[in-house]
């Protein structure tokens, strides 16, 4: 068998909470440091605490203010309106050349009147 291939164990692993309480565990690493433990926990303890170590709750009010405005409109009904668009699309589209030609020339109908009204 291969050896070194478990990581090192170490039976009396030192844990540290952030309230300040310590105990020892077995491990892999020989240090461990944690946000709450059974000490602290507002289950345990039956104190409220609040806990907000990166933010998530302003992150949260962030994004529910970008979309406070907007109204919510469901996938099927985007996909509906999506379709609506292209059949728009397709139907003002010319089908044949002569369709685009004569269409190009209406365009340029009113550009060729004024250059001719300023000579």
């Amino acid at each position: 068998m291969k050896t070194k291939t478990h990581p090192q164990w170490y039976p009396e692993a030192k844990v540290t909470c952030s309230c300040g309480h310590t105990f020892t565990v077995g491990s892999t690493e020989p240090e461990i440091k944690v946000q709450i433990c059974s000490h602290c926990h507002p289950f345990f303890t039956g104190e409220m605490k609040y806990v907000d170590e990166a933010g998530q709750v302003e992150k949260f009010q962030i994004k529910r203010e970008k979309v406070a405005g907007k109204k919510y409109v469901k996938k099927k009904e985007r996909r509906r309106l999506k379709k609506l668009q292209e059949k728009k699309a397709e139907k003002a589209r010319p089908k044949t050349l002569k369709e685009m030609l004569t269409k190009e020339k209406k365009k340029t109908a009113p550009q060729k009147k004024a250059r001719k009204e300023k000579e």
